[in-house]
């Protein structure tokens, strides 16, 4: 795992001087090594920074050069099946073992394209071919690794995080509020956005080409070497019985962490207790002949703690378990990192504790594998099947009324609704317990009149949905994921909203999300659920091997978990990966937010209309309202704006 930043069309001598200074900017991705890499006939320069996982030798250095010569990377990221591909260039000498010579070798026997599609790993790079004088970008098929690019006074850049991007010394950085719109809709930036006017993120699966006959400010087209849509739009096996998909899915899981546990470093996991996290960490158990290294974080609300179960879970499976229970104070010694941390505005509070695990395994391990993945490809989440459900029952019910229920539903506050909850659920097997009633109830409320199988999907997605009126001055484009979405748009509402999750909130939030917290502190993550040859088999299933009750999702892979752990140790209410930031907003946070969000602020800032910001801050405040992630979101952008000098910045404060 690594960093890689860069340039090209640069008219100037210092050039390898000035790439080396933005890979120095995330220099905290790859510690252990740098390196650059320039030829002053192109005004093109590699930088690296590398963070050694495989091959710690000097064999392993980059940026590299291939046996002939033809070919410079800067990669970052892991080629897992790389001792396989050495096996296919049969008849090579090799220099050292690292998956980056193995790359070299194969575009120079292959070409760009095939050796893409041959490889299985997550990876972000840049290719020079002194040959056809081109630069390739390239970015893994689900997007696990980060790669921005874009143009500034005349200069091709590209880099792993946008800090990189803002060392250049001609970059101006200028906001984007169409995409700060979008940001305000879902609390990412999403593809093929930044929150800069003219840096774009690569889209994962594709390719990117620019050669040096190009004119300055020339767009690359991305190349897809693999395509989503085309995964889904397969055709569903029905031939296959329960215990032959269940046989093929433990296969295919089992090889894609055995693949993923290779390192020449210590290596642990992520452990929840939830059913994702233990599959990866029973598969990883089953692998090792020594207790794995596992890493939980336990919360003392019992709405947010997952600590027990996951206790459970490590115990019998007999894990080196480490479990750290967080304070408050922990958590809000997080808040000022992260507008650092995400580079751009990022509006997943959940950011903080997942930085917290990942500095917790860090003490121990430099590799962690995480359950990601799992709910998108096998409908773990509640609203695939309650969205679903939803528009079945109220698809013929006039609009008008549903808008009345809706407004029916919202009289009484989320608090009321919890309260309400906690008196059923004496009555109520755990199965049926719901966690954050009202939360749920207001979020049915929100999508009841919706007109059609899509607005009900984007409303369930979305935190603002009239964005123009809360964003000075912005226009929402079009997004990758909806155009994505469009190409499988006959399919089941519910396997519409899992692919749109798969491309959109996956990839735009989930994974930059657990890149940064856990690269900040030079911490490689893996994600075996999301090998590609386990995505191309979970959309080959048919909805019924997922969805099997409207209650219960993920049922093939918890008939597998279940070879390796006891149902009753597994089975519980799914949580999410929360914090109190309701109560803490009211509280230890409500000075550092009231500063941030102060009207005659907004109004010098000219980001926002303060009047909608007010309202939600004043109801959040009193409690009729819970607000929590739509403030945090405007929160989010308002710390990230003072950290890049666009406004005075309050400490947070912890009393």
């Amino acid at each position: 795992m690594c960093g890689i930043a860069g340039m090209m069309f640069y008219r100037g001598t210092e050039y390898t001087r000035i790439v080396s200074g933005m890979a120095e900017r995330i220099r905290y991705r790859g510690p252990d090594n740098s390196g650059v890499w320039g030829d002053f006939n192109y005004g093109l320069a590699l930088g690296h920074v590398r963070l050694s996982i495989l091959d710690l030798s000097p064999a392993g250095h980059q940026p590299m050069e291939s046996a002939s010569g033809r070919y410079v990377i800067a990669f970052n990221g892991e080629i897992y099946n790389h001792l396989e591909l050495r096996g296919q260039l049969a008849g090579l000498s090799w220099r050292g073992h690292s998956d980056t010579e193995t790359l070299l070798a194969a575009f120079e026997t292959w070409g760009v394209e095939k050796t893409l599609q041959a490889t299985a790993g997550m990876f972000a790079l840049a290719l020079w071919d002194r040959v056809e004088q081109r630069l390739i970008l390239a970015r893994d098929r689900i997007g696990e690794k980060p790669l921005y690019y874009g143009w500034s006074n005349g200069t091709f850049l590209f880099a792993s995080e946008l800090k990189a991007l803002e060392a250049y010394p001609d970059w101006r950085g200028e906001i984007d509020r169409g995409a700060l719109a979008l940001f305000m809709r879902y609390a990412y930036v999403p593809l093929p956005y930044s929150i800069y006017t003219g840096i774009r993120k690569l889209l994962p699966g594709t390719y990117a080409t620019i050669a040096f006959t190009c004119a300055a400010g020339y767009w690359p087209e991305p190349t897809p070497y693999w395509s989503a849509a085309a995964v889904a739009r397969q055709t569903r096996r029905c031939d296959w019985t329960d215990s032959m998909a269940e046989d093929e899915l433990n296969r295919l899981l089992s090889g894609a962490v055995k693949g993923q546990m290779i390192a020449d470093v210590p290596l642990g996991a992520f452990l929840s207790g939830g059913i994702d996290s233990s599959i990866v960490v029973a598969l990883m158990q089953a692998h090792s002949s020594r207790p794995v290294k596992t890493f939980t974080l336990g919360f003392g609300e019992d709405d947010y703690n997952e600590a027990p179960g996951a206790k459970a879970v490590a115990e019998y499976l007999g894990t080196d378990h480490t479990e750290f229970y967080v304070s408050p104070a922990d958590a809000l010694a997080v808040i000022p990192l992260l507008p650092s941390m995400y580079d751009e505005p990022f509006g997943d509070s959940s950011a903080i504790p997942t930085h917290l695990v990942a500095r917790l395994a860090k003490q121990q391990v430099t590799v962690a594998l995480s359950g990601d993945g799992g709910d998108e490809l096998f409908g773990g989440y509640n609203r695939y099947s309650w969205g679903s459900l939803i528009w079945r029952r109220v698809a013929r019910v006039p609009v008008s009324m549903r808008a009345m229920a809706a407004y029916a539903l919202t009289v009484l506050s989320p608090e009321q609704w919890d309260r309400i909850g906690r008196i059923l659920k004496m009555g109520l097997p755990a199965s049926l317990h719901l966690s954050t009633l009202g939360e749920k109830v207001h979020k049915l409320a929100a999508v009841l009149d919706s007109n059609s199988q899509t607005e009900l999907y984007r409303r369930l997605v979305s935190l603002q949905r009239e964005t123009a009126s809360l964003v000075i001055g912005s226009h929402e484009e079009p997004i990758w994921a909806d155009d994505q979405a469009r190409q499988v748009a006959k399919q089941d509402f519910s396997e519409q909203m899992m692919f749109h999750d798969l491309v959109g909130y996956l990839t735009d939030d989930i994974l930059p999300k657990l890149d940064r917290a856990a690269m900040a502190i030079s911490l490689e993550t893996r994600m075996p659920l999301l090998d590609h040859r386990v995505v191309e088999f979970a959309w080959g299933l048919p909805l019924s091997m997922k969805i099997r009750t409207e209650s219960q999702g993920k049922w093939l892979l918890r008939q597998v978990l279940y070879r390796y752990v006891p149902k009753h140790l597994v089975e519980r209410p799914k949580m999410g990966f929360g914090i109190p930031l309701d109560s803490w907003l009211r509280g230890s946070l409500r000075d550092w937010a009231e500063a941030l969000l102060d009207e005659s602020r907004l109004r010098h800032e000219g980001y926002f209309d303060p009047a909608p910001i007010r309202k939600k801050w004043q109801e959040h405040l009193s409690g009729r309202r819970n607000w929590q992630h739509w403030i945090w979101n405007v929160l989010m952008f308002q710390a990230w704006l003072s950290a890049h000098g666009r406004s005075s910045a309050p400490s947070v404060s912890h009393h």
